[in-house]
């Protein structure tokens, strides 16, 4: 949610940069808003300073054994107009509140102006793209050969969108989750954290999915709660309506959850393989920052998540979205795209977004700084550390064989019993 004095100091600003995502935002309904609440407080509040000055006369006159009579019967008219002001007071400030959840965040202003992800620039390229004496196949056709995935029977099981991984390749995404967490928490300095899988609706406003992209939500039926499409979820609220001592900062967690989208937005599109399912596995790196520091901690964010493609020997490329690209609650993001040759194109493997004190004036997450003083807000971000499901993908097409087999990358063999390659069996 964006900070409602910097609106009502710099409305004309904030309008011209949310213009920048390409999106027609009218931000005049918060003036009008805001000056009536205003309004109705300052009134309020005058008759109630007069409500306590007369209250003040009536104690004086009752003390005396005077008659107060006339002053009572003009209390019952200000306690019964002060009532009024308060409801309608808090109306406008409930209706205040739901325009401004609808409102993103605003990009920072190092995020370059564009319309798309065409428009995205690449920050560095790492590694070098592999090189095949054969045509490189997608995912589907070599898991399938191998026989560890299967989308036939997933789809006897859940329907369209859902996959049923087998042997080795259950081993495999069992063997991407425990080893990214292994380096987030030992090397990276990460805290593990095991969440729930589902959460309220007060969790889904305060990380921002809520109410503007319910259409891409599973809700649970008969409650308040969904299932998570990310663990930024949860872990973000794990800290909802806390003060954090500046000293703890920055307070940072991973995560494994699996996610759950519907892909309301995404009809026709990667309906086949692994890349774009109602179900996938990712595991999650969440930060809460002092202002002053965010955005050197969403460059180390960045690079850890960066760090896992580097241990399993993949070709990536780091790309800033532009203003148009830009998530709902997102100040800055960066996309980390992975190269796959099955596909001859990059794919998102990781987003890493800073959404500033955006996410925790909706949570009410603050902090006490150091040296005393007022409550301040919070930084927060999150990235994929990385999404599971897309990293099967990257291994089988980046690590196959003319054979049909899989060298198994050497960082994950400790993880799979020591295994170096999955063959197809008989």
């Amino acid at each position: 949610m964006l900070d409602i004095k910097y609106l009502r100091e710099n409305l004309k600003e904030a309008g011209e940069r949310l213009k920048k995502r390409g999106k027609g935002i009218d931000l005049s309904p918060f003036s009008s808003l805001d000056e009536k609440r205003r309004g109705l407080i300052k009134e309020a509040d005058g008759l109630k300073e007069r409500r306590n000055a007369v209250s003040e006369e009536i104690g004086k006159l009752k003390k005396e054994k005077k008659d107060a009579g006339g002053l009572l019967g003009g209390m019952q008219e200000i306690s019964q107009r002060i009532k009024s002001l308060d409801k309608e007071a808090q109306q406008c400030e409930d209706e205040l509140k739901r325009f401004l959840l609808e409102i993103p965040n605003l990009p920072h202003p190092g995020v370059p102006d564009g319309k798309d992800e065409n428009d995205n620039p690449a920050v560095r390229v790492v590694g070098e793209k592999p090189s095949f004496s054969f045509s490189p196949k997608g995912h589907v056709e070599i898991g399938e050969a191998l026989g560890i995935i299967d989308f036939g029977r997933a789809g006897k099981i859940a329907g369209a969108r859902f996959a049923l991984m087998k042997g080795e390749g259950a081993l495999l995404e069992r063997a991407l989750i425990n080893f990214m967490l292994d380096l987030h928490t030992r090397e990276h300095n990460y805290k593990e954290v095991w969440t729930p899988f589902m959460a309220t609706a007060e969790c889904f406003v305060g990380t921002g999915q809520l109410p503007k992209f319910e259409e891409d939500l599973f809700k649970i039926e008969g409650w308040d709660h969904y299932l998570v499409p990310t663990a930024e979820v949860p872990v973000t609220n794990i800290h909802r309506e806390e003060t954090l001592d500046e000293a703890s900062l920055p307070v940072c967690y991973t995560a494994y959850t699996p996610c759950f989208r519907k892909e309301a937005g995404s009809y026709g599109k990667d309906v086949k393989g692994l890349i774009r399912q109602h179900q996938f596995d990712k595991v999650e790196l969440v930060k809460f920052t002092a202002p002053e520091r965010s955005y050197d901690e969403l460059e180390k964010l960045t690079n850890d998540a960066e760090e896992v493609l580097k241990r399993l020997g993949l070709h990536y490329r780091v790309m800033l979205l532009c203003t148009g690209d830009l998530g709902f609650s997102s100040a800055k993001t960066y996309d980390i795209e992975v190269w796959l040759p099955g596909q001859d194109r990059y794919r998102e493997i990781s987003s890493c977004s800073n959404f500033e004190d955006f996410q925790a004036r909706r949570a009410d997450i603050k902090y006490r700084p150091g040296h005393g003083g007022k409550l301040k807000f919070v930084h927060t971000m999150n990235g994929s550390g990385l999404a599971v499901g897309r990293t099967v993908v990257a291994i089988l097409e980046n690590y196959q064989q003319q054979d049909g087999s899989v060298i198994i990358p050497p960082a994950l063999r400790p993880y799979m019993g020591g295994l170096e390659k999955i063959e197809r069996k008989g």
